[in-house]
């Protein structure tokens, strides 16, 4: 039997969707509460086999978007998007249209304008400054809600509606953790420290990442070690040359695990002599060993 992928109808920046086949059979196989702490797109925690799924994510504006995508009618959602671009005249073409549907949601902050501004915008990406006003620039000649976004939206939807998911917006840092136990499972995805991704300059009008976020995310994970919680972390050890010397150290301080992914990066394989030298190490550590590591290809996109 296959396993339909959910994919987000959002072009999240990060997002593990291509990776998905690998990083799942990494995952406990019994898991009452799933916690993805750095939610983002939600493509890992929709996909996930729980009794109870926990998204976070410190991006109000996304968070209420999944909120009302959760709690509205699927029609009702879908013609909600049909007006608004027949309201605004959009198209690939339609720059000006764009612009005055960027500026009305910048005034009332509607959660579903913010999607169709996602879809007419450069690379269907989320952006905001620190003003907090979305300012992603119009995706001409590219851009559009297509039949293939409209068909994740709705996969997305019914998937959320008929889970048991619970959204917070807060910091990691403020997360509650006492909320969990040993029968729990928390996975991070959290900004790289050594990318250059616009979302962890601290420029967007929400927190960077920098060496600080990223010790204070170690420890918690240590914490929850020691209480004996299962966590995964995605990943990067080394990106064009650079390393994380302190994510290294972290590992083999604490003896954790990791599982070497491929994302399709030429030579990236950390065990090939002849890797590139300039290549993306992209891993998933876990406090836990997985008694069988392999790709599970029984998933169907």
């Amino acid at each position: 039997m296959k396993n339909h992928i959910i994919k987000s109808p959002l072009n999240y920046i990060g997002g593990k969707y291509r990776i998905l086949n690998q990083i799942l059979p990494l995952f406990p196989k019994q898991i009452d509460k799933f916690v993805d702490i750095f939610a983002g797109g939600c493509n890992v925690g929709i996909n996930v086999n729980a009794n109870k799924i926990i998204f976070n994510d410190n991006l109000t504006y996304l968070i209420d978007l999944f909120i009302e995508l959760q709690k509205n009618d699927i029609d009702c959602v879908l013609l909600h998007i049909d007006n608004r671009i027949k309201q605004f005249a959009l198209s690939q073409t339609n720059e000006e249209g764009y612009k005055k549907l960027r500026e009305y949601y910048n005034e009332y902050k509607n959660p579903l304008d913010l999607f169709v501004l996602v879809a007419y915008s450069f690379n269907h990406q989320i952006r905001f400054n620190n003003s907090h006003q979305f300012n992603n620039p119009f995706g001409k000649n590219r851009s559009s809600f297509n039949d293939k976004m409209k068909s994740n939206l709705i996969d997305f939807m019914m998937k959320l509606q008929n889970s048991n998911v619970e959204f917070f917006n807060n910091d990691f840092i403020d997360f509650d953790f006492t909320l969990l136990s040993r029968d729990d499972f928390i996975y991070c995805d959290p900004p790289y420290l050594i990318t250059t991704g616009t979302y962890n300059d601290g420029k967007r009008g929400f927190k960077g990442w920098s060496e600080k976020e990223e010790i204070e995310l170690l420890n918690i994970l240590d914490t929850l070690d020691t209480e004996g919680i299962k966590f995964a972390l995605s990943n990067v050890l080394e990106h064009k040359g650079d390393k994380n010397i302190l994510l290294k150290e972290w590992i083999e301080d604490n003896n954790y695990n990791i599982h070497y992914l491929n994302k399709n990066y030429i030579n990236s394989n950390y065990q090939t002599k002849n890797r590139d030298k300039k290549s993306t190490i992209e891993v998933l550590i876990t406090n836990y060993k997985v008694e069988e590591e392999k790709t599970l290809f029984d998933y169907e996109y």
